[in-house]
Formats: C-alpha cells, sequence, structure tokens
C-alpha cells in the first residue's frame, strides 16, 4: 500500500512541475513583432545613348626609325677622330664618325693616277696627227687632271675611229681601275649619314679593323616607331595617318602620334596584324614601353557602364518603379574598368553602383533626386 501511494505522489509531483514549467515559459513570451519592409537605397545614372569610340590599348617599345649598324667595309687601324667613338656622342651629319688608316690605299690610288695621266699623254702626238679637232678636249683633260682631287670624267668620243684608238690604249680600261680605287679610298673614312647619336661603340682607336666587322650602332634621336600587334578583326579599321595617343607606364607623360603602315598579312599563330605607329617628341629614347591608345571605329548608339554592373555578360540592373529590375544589354567591347554596351533605351534608370544582395524585385530608392547623366 506504501508503495502505491509513493508511487502516485512522484506522479502528481511530475505533473505540477510540467505546469509550473508551462506558466513561467507563457510569462517570458514576447508578443510577435512584425517584419519591417527594407528598402535599399541606391545610386542611377539616367542613359543617354551616343556615338561611343572604340579604343584599343596596347603596347610596345620604342625603335628610332632611322638607325644603321655600323660594318666596316675595308681593314686597316682605327685613327682617334675630333670626337671620342664612344656611345652617347652626338654627330652632325656628314661629321666623320671613325677613320681607318688609309696610307696604304691612298698611295696605290695615286700610282693608278699617275699610270693614267701618263697613257694619256703618250697618246696626245698621235691624237694630234689623227684626230687633230679632237685633240684640245684631250689637252684640257690633262689640265684639269689634280693628283690631290677626284678623277675628272673622261672625254666623250666623237667617232668609232676616236673610240676604238682610246680603248687600244687602254685608257678605259685604267680609268675605272682609278674610280675603283676613288670609292674603295672613301670607305675608310665613316661619315654621319644624319643628325644623331651613337648608340653602341664596339671598338676603340688603335684597334685593328677587319672588313665585315661590325663598329657600332648609329640612330637619329628626333623619331621613332613602335611596332604592336591588333587583334586581325579591327585590322580594317586601321588607317594609315589615324592618330594614336601614348604615355608611359606610370602616366606622368603624354605623345601624340599617328599610324604610318599597317602589315598586309594575319600572324597565323596570334591571329593579329602588325602595326607601326610614328611618334616623335621630348622625354623619347630607343627602347622605352609605351601605352598606345588607337581609336579603331565608333560604335553608333551604345551607351558605357562599369564593367562590375554587367551580370554574367548580358544583364544589368535598372529601376523601375522603385523595384530593382534587369535589362538585357549586348556588350560590344570590354576596357580595362568599363564596358560598351548596347540595347538600353534612353531615359533608363541604370544603377550607377553595385548593390551587395541585390535581386529582382527588390524594393529601393534613389539616393539623389536628380541622377547624373553620361
Amino acid at each position: 500500500m506504501r508503495k502505491v501511494i509513493s508511487i502516485a505522489l512522484g506522479i502528481g509531483l511530475i505533473i505540477i512541475a510540467v505546469f509550473i514549467v508551462k506558466a513561467m515559459v507563457a510569462a517570458n513570451q514576447k508578443p510577435e513583432r512584425k517584419a519591417k519592409k527594407i528598402i535599399k537605397t541606391v545610386f542611377v545614372d539616367i542613359v543617354k545613348n551616343k556615338n561611343i569610340p572604340i579604343t584599343i590599348k596596347v603596347n610596345g617599345n620604342l625603335v628610332a626609325k632611322n638607325r644603321i649598324e655600323i660594318f666596316s667595309e675595308v681593314q686597316g687601324i682605327l685613327h682617334a677622330t675630333s670626337k671620342e667613338f664612344k656611345a652617347g656622342v652626338a654627330y652632325k651629319k656628314g661629321e666623320v664618325i671613325l677613320k681607318i688608316n688609309n696610307e696604304e690605299e691612298y698611295a696605290t690610288l695615286q700610282a693608278q693616277k699617275s699610270n693614267l695621266y701618263n697613257t694619256i699623254t703618250s697618246i696626245m702626238p698621235d691624237v694630234r696627227l689623227d684626230f687633230p679637232e679632237e685633240y684640245e678636249k684631250w689637252r684640257n683633260y690633262l689640265t684639269r687632271f689634280d693628283f690631290s682631287k677626284p678623277i675628272p670624267s673622261i672625254p666623250q668620243t666623237n667617232s668609232e675611229k676616236e673610240k676604238f684608238f682610246i680603248s687600244s690604249r687602254n685608257i678605259y680600261t685604267t680609268y675605272y681601275n682609278v674610280k675603283n680605287l676613288e670609292v674603295r679610298l672613301r670607305k675608310y673614312t665613316i661619315r654621319a649619314p644624319y643628325n644623331g647619336i651613337l648608340t653602341d661603340a664596339l671598338v676603340n682607336p688603335g684597334s685593328l679593323v677587319r672588313q665585315g666587322q661590325k663598329l657600332g650602332e648609329f640612330i637619329n634621336p628626333s623619331i621613332y616607331e613602335m611596332e604592336v600587334a591588333i587583334n586581325a578583326s579591327y585590322s580594317d579599321l586601321l588607317k594609315k595617318g589615324s592618330p594614336v595617343k601614348l604615355k608611359n607606364l606610370d602616366n606622368s607623360q603624354h605623345w601624340e602620334g599617328k599610324i604610318i603602315r599597317v602589315n598586309g598579312r594575319v600572324d597565323q599563330a596570334s591571329q593579329t596584324v602588325k602595326t607601326f605607329v610614328q611618334v616623335s617628341g621630348k622625354g623619347l629614347k630607343e627602347g622605352m614601353y609605351l601605352e598606345a591608345h588607337l581609336v579603331a571605329k565608333q560604335e553608333e548608339n551604345a551607351y558605357e557602364i562599369a564593367r562590375q554592373l554587367l551580370i554574367n555578360n548580358e544583364k544589368v540592373f535598372v529601376l523601375e518603379d522603385s523595384v530593382l529590375a534587369l535589362a538585357n544589354v549586348t556588350p560590344v567591347y570590354f576596357k580595362d574598368k568599363t564596358v560598351v554596351v548596347k540595347g538600353l533605351k534612353d531615359g533608363t534608370a541604370i544603377l550607377s553602383k553595385p548593390v551587395p544582395g541585390a535581386y529582382y524585385g527588390m524594393a529601393a530608392k534613389v539616393y539623389n533626386s536628380t541622377p547624373t547623366r553620361k
């Protein structure tokens, strides 16, 4: 009997405890609050389509347009000139850059000149007898003959008989031997073909220069070219003479150039066309790495937005009746930070800044009642 009473008391205590707990929970419950509707504040621009220039950005190194590698066509000891043969030395057009010892060649030339002079002198008695009317021109030739200057052109013959006579005395052969030696002698002195600067010097005065040896490099520092590779799809839009804007990598200097050549062949591996830009100006040096902006074409009825606003490369958020909606667009050209798109109607309110967590149908309000226009 006592056991039954104990069980009954235990069950009763449990039931009382349950009711007490329920009462405490009910006392601590707070009334339900109605969820407050959140309206996002957004920044918008009003679309105004226009013609947008499609600018191609490419990079390349400058190379002097007028640039020569200096090689020796003769052999001899290099002589010192009025200026040191060192990189960075400037020369004016016609100024001597290098001079190679030519004493032996000069002596050979003078001997051949003497031989020609003596040969013509020896035929003068025969010319007086057989060609009296031609005697005066040959005498004048000998009078004008100066061993310290290039020889004058041989007199023209006025008959076949005279021509055969002159040829039989070996005068033509001797004359052209002298002219050949005169040309060779000039190769011992290398002169500047234009105003320029020496960019590389590989020999020093006193050293032996051999035929075919490279001696240095010489450039005109006033005008440069830059070779760039342009996508083949734009090749038909690149025109000779089109303006090009150039700048250095830190954007501290700017220059204006122009397209001077467009290669007619497409590179099979890269599918690009080599285009050459000419530029001149202060601060330019050979080898500089520059960024070029070429205007390829004008995209009509287009709009430019930040790349981060583009969704899946085909949609953008717009504001319609205080609610976010998605509008379809067609990207036509991607830049570093922006993209040119088509398909938006004039007057459309498009988001100008991305909204975290944005979704279709989200309630939104414009931050500024007078949105900016592009």
